[in-house]
């Protein structure tokens, strides 16, 4: 069993294609045999991801911070629920406990949670897959840009290869659980 970090938005975006998939995601996850780690809220793509990952049966850790726990935008059925003082060190104890990531679409925190985790990986302090879930072509565009900066001499090819992209749930799943 992998633990499978999803990074994704608070919000369910204007395109139904992104419930969607998070919904498939979740149910993937929980079909594949592993555990979804994820910020622990019960709003946006988020609360879809972990909804669907417990309505198949997977188990689903969450981790939140104090600031956005108090807020009560916890999720409350979760097989684990983990708060932690700061974004940063949110972040790091998702890093900690996730054995691959999988990107939904999302605003500045999934963008922050991403980068820095690829930065890791670069720099050799953690070895995790990343994987851009590719709803309706989102993350072409980043994913252009990425091998832009390959192109341009600012990132080495193996470094831009830190971040995959897959086109449905299944494949992301079977990319972030090797």
């Amino acid at each position: 069993m992998a633990n499978i970090a999803v990074f994704c938005g608070s919000s369910h975006g204007v395109d139904s294609a992104f419930d969607q998939a998070a919904s498939s995601l979740g149910s993937a996850i929980a079909a594949g045999g592993h555990r979804l780690v994820y910020g622990g809220g019960d709003v946006g793509l988020m609360g879809t991801v972990a909804g669907s990952c417990l309505a198949a049966g997977g188990e689903v850790v969450g981790v939140i911070t104090e600031q956005l726990a108090a807020l009560e935008i916890a999720h409350d059925g979760l097989t684990e629920l983990q708060i932690e003082p700061s974004m940063h060190a949110r972040k790091a104890r998702m890093a900690e406990l996730c054995d691959g990531v999988v990107v939904l679409p999302g605003g500045f925190g999934t963008y922050d949670e991403t980068f820095e985790i690829l930065t890791w990986n670069q720099l050799g302090l953690i070895s995790v897959p990343v994987v851009f879930l590719d709803v309706d072509g989102f993350y072409a565009p980043l994913l252009d840009f990425i091998h832009g900066a390959v192109e341009s001499g600012f990132m080495k090819p193996e470094h831009g290869a830190l971040a995959q992209r897959a086109e449905n749930a299944e494949q992301a799943v079977g990319i972030a659980s090797e």
